[in-house]
């Protein structure tokens, strides 16, 4: 994984940004989650530490965490966000069934972002994959 808590929190503070407890909680809780958690999820695993936090603290603070680009947001449809601490060249397995998300690592597929540009112009940012299917949980049940 990318940055520690403390180098996040320094990026954060150099920008003028102060640090609250509750900044600092959501923060950590993305940085250690491994589930991609939305929103709702960061609320409800916090509110019994911070029961005066409200949902639209935690958008806030999101929002300044992508803004600051310490933490991507994962949008899918109709979906609630999700949001990843881990900035590294990663690719998701999602599951159809419970829309658990599974880091995996691969190359990055710089070869298709140059075939992109060439063909449309485009000048290329970045790409995101995802690969859908059932996790070995949800496999169970559907075999």
């Amino acid at each position: 994984m990318g940055a520690t808590v403390e180098q996040a929190l320094e990026q954060l503070k150099s920008t003028g940004v102060r640090m609250t407890p509750q900044r600092h909680a959501i923060l950590s809780f993305l940085m250690n989650s491994m589930t991609h958690p939305t929103a709702d999820e960061i609320y409800k695993a916090l509110s019994p530490v911070f029961p005066s936090m409200s949902v639209a603290t935690i958008y806030n603070n999101l929002r300044l965490f992508v803004d600051a680009r310490l933490v991507r947001e994962l949008t899918y449809g109709d979906d609630s966000s999700r949001f990843d601490a881990d900035l590294s060249e990663h690719y998701h397995a999602i599951c159809k069934s419970c829309g658990k998300i599974v880091d995996f690592d691969y190359p990055p597929l710089t070869d298709v972002e140059d075939a992109a540009s060439r063909e449309t112009g485009f000048k290329v940012e970045g790409h995101r994959m995802e690969i859908y299917g059932h996790c070995g949980d949800c496999s169970k049940v559907h075999s």
